[in-house]
């Protein structure tokens, strides 16, 4: 899987989280948390993505945090210190979608689950990420 390095800050005028990746060009995401703004950036990546390659434009590869650190100086038009942010690193994802199956579960296990989800789509698609993040 690849990953991009982001650059995050918290914007005290709007009260967020801002991420820029910088070789993915026109690219930005905010989020109230730095966990949200991780998580909408690492979701929108993919689309941000798929738009240059429908406009026939080079999707850069990701470069490592040494190469962002040392271009810094060519970035004229940021006014702030490469020390101003902090890194992350974010995963490129592949495009979302979503797919229709059929599954048989036991009729208690779904009693449970109902219990303490507001959607078992959701429920079922966290609880997969989780198993196989591990």
């Amino acid at each position: 899987m690849k990953n991009y390095v982001a650059l995050v800050e918290f914007d005290r005028e709007i009260g967020k989280y801002g991420v820029i990746v910088p070789d993915l060009p026109g690219f930005s995401s905010v989020g109230n948390t730095y966990e949200a703004a991780i998580k909408n950036a690492t979701e929108g990546m993919a689309s941000h993505i798929e738009v240059m390659k429908e406009f026939g434009e080079k999707v850069p590869a990701p470069r490592s945090v040494e190469s962002v650190k040392k271009d810094w100086d060519g970035w004229e038009d940021w006014n702030k210190d490469v020390e101003d942010y902090t890194f992350a690193m974010i995963p490129l994802l592949p495009p979302y979608g979503t797919q229709k199956i059929l599954v048989s579960i036991d009729t208690s296990l779904v009693a449970r689950i109902d219990r303490v989800a507001k959607n078992r789509s959701a429920f079922f698609a966290s609880a997969a990420e989780r198993m196989l993040d591990n």
